[in-house]
């Protein structure tokens, strides 16, 4: 308690006392009673006092702030491939149990795969492995604080960005421990196979092959790629030191309709140590039909040529590329129409659309000639004002038409297009609304159309071309945007009639950790139903394996997690429980493990990453060395501080109770004794 204050309360009870002895012995006729009244006075005027005074006291605590040392262990498959798991267990062990380090630091543990998690045990089960994921995460978490994080790996990462350029704070220093063994072995493999998903039968279909060879002789390799034991190409590479990579390319021919599994193989070295890189399968779907697209503009633009290349980014769709005059040989031969920016010269046009009932996508724009269009048809219109805007899209959420999956519109673009008011006079589906200057309008920028003979979707502003280019911004890929342009013409090519059962899957994946199912199921109005119940029974024909999996609701859709599936090819039926409505499918897990296909521990990397980070990398026979190096590092010494707690002497709600208890006891005993 600081002097002044207790000079207050001293103050404050000499005031009480004069003011006491002013009123009961001054003052007020003496009696017997005036000893305890004026007592109770006392406490009453001092209990007042100090409520005002509002006596405090502080308390100074000292605290040792220790550093974080977070301990990272790779979980991943490659680790027992190159025979580090037993380093990496005893490595971790040894941080985990070093009384000087738990004496200094706030030790935390923790495995990472694909994903960080809590460190319950080291069992080197993950499929993929992400050091990039595993590090910022740790940054997110202690990057406000100093950090050491002991980083347990081989250095081979199969998933994410690169971890040697990752962004982190000030605070955060690595200190790689390389498990593993790190000797450079002579070694051939394959690299990336690039080929499409699908090819349409009796075609042709390129496939590039990218090799590659670590060591220092001349050598040479047979390439193979076979397909049901038939060998479809064969070639000799050489390759040596300073001509260490390779690229083949081939056309092969679809002959089977369906599923088609391609081995690509490389013959082994002499004396090469693993073999497990120099084989893999790839698999495409071979088809039978295509979608015929007419693209119909009178003008040049940018649209033209993206929609085009997002189109037929699915081998089963085939783009043709017209003005409104088109011959009557294309007219019979197209399944859908894409009308961009209709003027007066689509007039003949409409007229034929009209008679035969066709579908098709209007895209309009700046260059749209709206009279003409209000006129020639009466599913849509627009009051159009003289006036140019940029819109931004929003996706309806409630869209329930047909499943989009993952797909989202975050930081898109705005469309160009005029400024007007939009009627639709049909019912429709809106699937993506307006947004201008930041207000949200209910005007529709894309909507769907179901009319009797004939669907059709349209876009209500150009400059799509941007759209695709910023999902490949976001994703590093344009492979969400062309699945939803494929989803809408999907919606044109087919009958219309809403399916209440839909499924969502890809019919091949490259390993099981990618492999999933989802479904979306609707209530007899078409609204999503989240208390369905629906099963997935996957069979696998060459062994008689079947399983019946329940589908947890994930958002707006279910989904069943088929990554614990060995390699194989594999049929399922999916079906709800209430009304025993069923889909089918199939679909091939491919038979690849990239945690095996690695020859050594990436040491330099981890260098690299120590290095920028201030750190230094230690080996599992000198752990004890990184322990010794923490311990005299000055930028991990513990720092005491303290903290200084301040608070009321009494608490205010006493007092005014104890002055209501004195007072309401001063009051009875004058009035039970007369004195009032």
């Amino acid at each position: 308690m600081q002097t002044n204050t207790f000079l207050l309360i001293l103050l404050a009870a000499i005031i009480s006392l004069g003011l006491m002895l002013f009123q009961y012995y001054f003052k007020a006729k003496r009696t017997k009673l005036n000893a305890l009244l004026g007592v109770i006075r006392f406490l009453t005027i001092f209990a007042g006092i100090l409520l005002l005074i509002n006596p405090k006291f502080s308390k100074k605590e000292f605290i040792l702030e220790k550093p974080n040392l977070v301990l990272l262990v790779d979980n991943s498959k490659s680790v027992p491939v190159l025979l580090g798991g037993d380093e990496a267990q005893s490595a971790s062990g040894q941080l985990v149990q070093n009384n000087r380090l738990s004496n200094s630091f706030k030790l935390n543990s923790y495995t990472f795969g694909q994903r960080l998690e809590v460190n319950d045990s080291i069992d080197f089960t993950a499929e993929t492995s992400n050091i990039a994921n595993a590090l910022q995460t740790v940054n997110e978490i202690y990057g406000t604080t100093k950090t050491a994080v002991a980083l347990i790996t081989d250095g081979n990462q199969t998933l994410g960005t690169d971890y040697e350029f990752k962004s982190l704070s000030d605070n955060i220093t690595v200190f790689p421990i390389v498990v593993g063994d790190t000797t450079a072995y002579e070694d051939i493999n394959l690299g990336e196979i690039n080929l499409n998903k699908y090819a349409f039968l009796k075609n042709k279909f390129p496939i590039e092959v990218n090799l590659s060879y670590y060591g220092d002789q001349n050598i040479s390799t047979l390439l193979k790629i076979s397909s049901k034991g038939r060998v479809l190409f064969r070639k000799t590479v050489a390759l040596g030191k300073s001509s260490n990579n390779a690229t083949i390319n081939t056309l092969l021919e679809a002959t089977d309709v369906g599923i088609n599994t391609l081995k690509v193989e490389l013959s082994p070295l002499k004396n090469e140590k693993n073999t497990s890189n120099n084989s893999k399968l790839v698999a495409i779907e071979v088809i039978d039909e295509k979608t015929n697209v007419t693209l119909v503009s009178s003008i040049n633009h940018p649209d033209l040529g993206m929609l085009k290349k997002s189109i037929e980014a699915n081998e089963q769709r085939k783009v043709t590329l017209t003005s409104p005059n088109i011959n009557n040989q294309l007219l019979d031969a197209t399944d859908i129409f894409i009308l961009y920016q209709p003027n007066t010269s689509f007039a003949s046009l409409y007229e034929i659309l009209e008679k035969r009932g066709s579908n098709r996508f209007t895209i309009t724009g700046t260059q749209t000639d709206w009279e003409f269009l209000n006129n020639i048809q009466s599913s849509f219109s627009k009051e159009v004002f003289d006036q140019t805007e940029e819109i931004l899209p929003q996706l309806n959420k409630g869209f329930d038409l047909f499943d989009l999956g993952g797909f989202g519109m975050e930081n898109y673009p705005p469309l160009d297009s005029h400024l007007g008011d939009v009627l639709v006079t049909l019912p429709h589906e809106v699937l993506i609304t307006q947004e201008i200057k930041g207000v949200s309008l209910d005007d529709p920028l894309m909507f769907l159309i179901n009319k009797k003979g004939a669907q059709e979707v349209v876009l209500l502003g150009e400059n799509s071309w941007k759209w695709r280019l910023q999902a490949y911004r976001n994703e590093q890929s344009f492979e969400s945007f062309d699945s939803f342009m494929g989803k809408i013409l999907f919606f044109l090519s087919e009958d219309q009639q809403k399916e209440r059962l839909t499924l969502t899957y890809s019919t091949v994946y490259q390993n099981s950790s990618e492999a999933n199912i989802r479904a979306s199921y609707f209530d007899e109005l078409y609204n999503f139903d989240t208390n369905a119940t629906l099963f997935c029974t996957i069979r696998k024909a060459d062994n008689g394996f079947v399983r019946e999996i329940p589908m947890l609701l994930q958002n707006n859709y279910y989904e069943v997690d088929l990554s614990d599936l060995p390699a194989g090819n594999y049929s399922f039926t999916v079906m709800s429980k209430k009304d025993k409505r069923s889909k089918s499918g199939s679909f091939l897990i491919l038979d690849y493990d990239l945690e095996k296909q690695f020859l050594s521990a990436n040491y330099q990397k981890l260098e690299r990453l120590a290095a920028r980070t201030g750190g230094q990398v230690f080996y599992p026979d000198n752990a004890s060395g990184m322990v010794d190096f923490l311990m005299k590092d000055n930028r991990f010494t513990p720092v005491e501080k303290s903290k200084e707690n301040v608070v009321s002497l009494i608490d205010f709600r006493i007092l005014l109770a104890f002055m209501a208890l004195s007072l309401a006891a001063e009051w009875f005993i004058r009035k039970y004794n007369g004195l009032l």
